[in-house]
């Protein structure tokens, strides 16, 4: 019988939570690529005529609007109520302060060159438009080391090499399929002749001898590792399937690499990801206003009056590209439809933990990439540069429901001191001996980081649903007059920057689009 491609979803989702269900989706083609062209993007020049625009967040959505709008001739005034730009996209260096709501306050101590993505960690190779800001902007890039198999995966109270648990895993799914094969359980499904050059196939793909049983291989690492003379190395025994695959949380870094958003080469801005927002800064600077939370957003016949910190701005249209749970709470002159569609977006409230320590993990050949497990830090994120320097900064955790769906509340629920506790934990058991190394710990939790209060929209399914949005997501998207919207939440790339710029360059089309309607009345009068 023949199985849906939704059907897939629901089985693989029911076993591995949303997270594998994300990969899954990518691997069917579900996914929704942006066009090269977005690099390119660009309104007409001279287009805005003088005409005035308010911009609500200085964030990717709100530069990248600030920016194109200024280069075709608007009148631009950007509100962020922060003291910096960037919104999520997030750097902390040196003696930065950290507030969050109901926490204590923090302040980093990290060494001169060293810093904390606390949002954003990587761009994928095929994000045009926020790769293109960057090349535009002269924003040097740098490759970020998202999979490398010599870090652990701690699962079920064993640390394994990931190199094992993936080559492994690749072994035992061939030598199912060879003993299948074998016992004519593939006949109806192939023809003979291809059925012979499969069993061919799989004996080398997945280090099978010619009986089609998995033996010791290379690729999964030695117990014994080869060096001079004669010493020629011992291969890891292969792990049985019960051993990869202990618990649900298991399953997801299998597959992980497969996303598309998270496959090789995957980049970031060299010296910390907020290097993009503020090349974009430096073109609008003297348009954004700092410091200026928004109190009330307010229609005036067919501008819009924007009530803030410091007093009033009006304008002929606004982007607004607050994040729905924060814009839900600013009085405003929205439609009931709009006010009702605003109090139903989902958030996810994600968490991370930086320690900076000398790089004993350099020692075990670990240079980048990610570490996995089943205890609440989730994620372990190795540093991509800098290697063979004295210092780094190890995120000893990445909250965001990878491994269980509910890990990010289980995690945010502890006291900043749990938190900093689990994630020391999980390095120890990575690197035994080492967790004594880890200093200045720093723990972000998006969820009470004021003016986001959670680090993006989880739509339909959660994360990474790509299926229809309903109606609340539609009505998101429709003008209310002059207003327009912006953000992450308003794409199918949702909790990317990539997301912000697309969503910033349709909302940018439907201003210019009502620009040229009221010239075209203007002049008809």
């Amino acid at each position: 019988m023949a199985i849906s491609r939704r059907e897939v979803l629901m089985r693989v989702g029911t076993v591995g939570g949303a997270g594998a269900a994300l990969a899954a989706m990518q691997m069917l083609g579900l996914s929704m690529p942006s066009a090269a062209s977005a690099a390119d993007f660009a309104l007409p020049k001279a287009s805005g005529n003088g005409r005035s625009v308010v911009i609500l967040g200085a964030g990717i959505a709100g530069l990248v609007s600030a920016y194109e709008l200024q280069q075709a001739g608007y009148q631009v005034t950007v509100l962020e109520a922060r003291d910096r730009v960037g919104g999520r996209a997030w750097t902390i260096r040196g003696n930065d302060p950290l507030i969050q709501i109901d926490r204590p306050a923090q302040r980093a101590n990290f060494s001169e060159g060293l810093y904390f993505n606390a949002g954003p960690a990587r761009i994928p190779s095929w994000h045009h438009a926020i790769l293109g800001y960057a090349r535009r902007f002269n924003v040097p890039m740098e490759t970020f080391v998202n999979s490398h198999m010599a870090t652990g995966w701690d699962f079920g109270g064993k640390v394994r090499p990931g190199r094992q648990m993936v080559n492994d895993m690749q072994g035992r799914i061939a030598e199912l399929l060879a003993k299948a094969i074998d016992q004519n359980a593939l006949n109806a499904a192939m023809p003979k002749e291809e059925l012979g050059q499969f069993r061919q196939f799989l004996r080398f793909y997945g280090g099978l001898n010619e009986k089609g049983v998995l033996v010791a291989q290379p690729s999964s690492g030695y117990s014994e590792w080869p060096g001079g003379y004669t010493q020629a190395g011992k291969a890891l025994d292969p792990l049985t399937i019960r051993e990869m695959l202990p618990n649900r949380g298991a399953a997801f870094p299998q597959i992980f690499q497969a996303i598309i958003d998270m496959q090789p080469t995957m980049l970031q801005p060299v010296g910390g990801m907020d290097r993009i927002s503020y090349g974009i800064y430096e073109q609008v600077k003297p348009s954004v206003r700092l410091n200026t939370p928004v109190n009330a957003i307010r229609r005036v016949g067919d501008r819009v009056r924007i009530e803030h910190a410091g007093g009033v701005t009006e304008a002929d249209f606004a982007i607004v590209t607050l994040p729905a749970n924060i814009l839900e709470r600013v009085p405003n002159d929205f439609s009931p439809a709009k006010k009702a569609a605003l109090k139903k977006v989902n958030i996810l409230r994600s968490a991370k933990v930086a320690f900076e320590s000398p790089r004993f993990w350099e020692a075990d050949g670990v240079y980048g990439g990610l570490a996995w497990t089943d205890k609440l830090n989730e994620n372990v994120l190795y540093p991509s540069s800098g290697h063979h320097s004295a210092r780094g900064v190890i995120v000893g955790a990445y909250v965001a429901g990878w491994t269980h769906d509910n890990t990010p509340d289980a995690f945010v629920k502890l006291p900043i001191a749990d938190q900093i506790r689990v994630s020391r934990e999980s390095i120890e058991a990575l690197h035994p001996g080492k967790s004594q190394l880890l200093e200045s710990p720093l723990a972000v939790n998006w969820g009470q980081v004021p003016y986001s209060e959670g680090v993006g929209a989880l739509w339909g399914g959660g994360l990474g649903d790509e299926g229809p949005r309903g109606s609340e997501y539609t009505e998101l998207l429709k003008p209310e007059g002059p207003i327009v919207f912006a953000g992450e939440h308003l794409s199918y790339l949702g909790l990317w920057q990539e997301g912000s710029a697309l969503s910033a360059q349709h909302a940018l089309k439907l201003v210019q689009s009502m620009a040229s309607e009221r010239a075209g009345k203007a002049a008809a009068a």
